[in-house]
């Protein structure tokens, strides 16, 4: 029998063997399902992000390649922009006359308590952006300016206003057809305006709507698992290992562990609704948002010289195209993409959470959508791309995403990084919550409004988070982002049939408050 001594110097070994042993074995397992899954990645991927490509003429290419020297343009992010142009010009700018309004009503100056839903203003907007602020605006504008040079930040906050447009679209239909349940609970997104405003408004295209509907819902549904679970649980924890020493730090085979307790926090409070989101949105969101931004002023006060030049800098190689593969086409497109997927105008995600607002106006919840995409590209995306020029970090070889945006933490000083480790798990974490929500939803749509249902699909979502964390199924969250933008294709082709009906909905609100019939509420 070994004595307490034994059995410690005993220990660690045990433990290192059984964490080689579950890392051996999930490595057949990441490798059997990722040989499974990727056949069906490359064909949705290849629909989904293939691109056309510009150069002596114009071809299209569906593995995403084109000729040397050809600049490829992105499909989706084509579909997705253009929704934001036709959304500006149709309602006439509301991304600029609307934007006052949209703050006042996010202040609670017209609340009335007393409207269906579940959620205030402020808090269906902070849900909202919950979803979008995540890893993206960390490491994907600095993936973006790496590709199309400094001036891809310009093009990504235009991007980012045109995406206003879009979000005040689909929100204000998100409200306009959603349901309420026999329970109280709000059900709405694309799901409702796609099968009941299509049907309502072309009596012919009822059936076509319900169509839209249900490929939206399970592109949702699934996509939500890989794109809103997996990717940010297993990305956090990937910040973490690294912070923490890597393959000789604590963490080395604990993923297991850190996925159990970031899905135990994320389970507490999704399977409490949206009401129970919402409550800690508000809280969170200003002060993940603040956390982050604060971290970004310190390295721009540090680096304060630098910054005018820095600013020049972007605004230059917008139009002309320095360091960007491509020239400004370069640039213009890396920005368009990165605003895109950042902030999900367009992709339908954000009206199924901005559906559950106290309100009897659904132009209101328009105007305040405006500022989703305000925060998450414009005043989030900005500081990240003003951060990492100014620092001159994209000019690190062999630096990548989350590594870029660390290196130009570290010129503050050295423990700075682990302010950005918090940044990516709050962000992470906050994605994770909202997702759950959207993925429930539309597992309800498709099979009815069913307690079990909604709370069964959370459990599997939440288990997918601390299955990411062990593996990885790069795969599978590859065929998770062809299915989340997969959703902008029903979802804007519904935007475009309905929005003489926004048009009304905007219009007569805008006459109720000229008139005065609707006024402020708050003192």
């Amino acid at each position: 029998m070994l004595d307490s001594g034994q059995v410690a110097l005993a220990a660690p070994a045990v433990v290192n063997a059984w964490s080689a042993a579950t890392v051996a074995a999930t490595n057949g397992i990441d490798d059997a399902i990722n040989r499974l899954v990727e056949p069906i990645a490359n064909a949705v991927g290849g629909a989904i992000f293939s691109r056309a490509c510009v150069g002596d003429g114009l071809s299209f290419s569906a593995s995403g390649a084109c000729a040397p020297g050809d600049t490829a343009i992105p499909l989706i992010v084509a579909w997705l922009v253009l929704g934001g142009v036709v959304c500006t010009l149709y309602f006439r700018f509301i991304n600029f006359r609307g934007f006052a309004q949209g703050f006042r009503l996010m202040r609670g100056d017209y609340a009335d308590s007393g409207s269906p839903g579940e959620v205030s203003h402020f808090q269906a907007l902070t849900s909202a952006v919950s979803g979008t602020v995540g890893l993206g605006n960390i490491a994907g504008v600095a993936v973006a300016i790496t590709l199309g040079g400094p001036g891809a930040a310009f093009w990504m906050i235009i991007a980012g206003l045109l995406g206003m447009s879009t979000k005040f679209a689909e929100c204000t239909l998100g409200v306009k057809y959603r349901q309420q349940n026999p329970d109280g609970s709000i059900s709405g997104g694309p799901m409702y305006y796609l099968s009941r405003g299509i049907a309502e408004r072309y009596r012919g295209l009822g059936g076509f709507g319900k169509a839209l509907a249900a490929v939206f819902a399970a592109c949702a549904m699934l996509g939500g698992i890989g794109a809103g679970s997996m990717f940010q649980a297993n990305q956090a924890f990937a910040q973490f290992h690294k912070v923490t020493g890597g393959a000789g730090g604590p963490l080395e085979g604990m993923g297991w562990l850190f996925g159990i307790g970031i899905a135990t926090l994320a389970g507490l409070v999704v399977l409490g609704g949206i009401t129970r989101i919402g409550r800690v949105t508000e809280k969170l969101i200003p002060a993940m948002i603040l956390v982050y931004l604060a971290g970004c002023g310190a390295v721009l006060v540090v680096h304060l010289d630098a910054l005018p030049g820095a600013v020049a800098l972007i605004v230059s190689s917008a139009f002309s195209g320095e360091a960007a593969a491509g020239g400004v086409i370069g640039a213009l497109i890396a920005g368009f993409q990165r605003a895109a997927f950042s902030n999900e105008a367009g992709l339908g995600s954000a009206p199924i959470a901005h559906s559950a607002v106290k309100t009897n106006h659904p132009a209101t919840e328009g105007l305040v959508a405006l500022w989703e995409p305000f925060i998450d590209t414009v005043i989030v995306c900005t500081a990240t791309a003003l951060m990492v020029v100014v620092t001159g970090a994209w000019k690190i070889e062999g630096m990548e995403g989350v590594a870029i945006t660390s290196s130009a933490f570290a010129t503050v000083f050295d423990w700075f990084p682990y302010v950005l480790t918090v940044a990516v798990f709050l962000f992470a974490f906050s994605t994770m919550l909202t997702w759950a929500y959207y993925g429930a939803k539309a597992a309800t749509y498709l099979t009815g409004e069913n307690r079990w249902v909604s709370n069964g699909y959370i459990v599997l979502y939440l288990v997918a988070a601390v299955v990411a964390c062990t593996m990885d199924l790069a795969q599978l969250i590859n065929l998770s982002d062809g299915l989340i933008f997969l959703m902008a294709i029903p979802n804007l082709i519904g935007v475009y049939l309905l929005l003489p009906v926004v048009r009304e909905e905007v219009d007569g609100y805008f006459a109720k408050l000229k008139s005065g019939e609707i006024r402020p509420t708050a003192d």
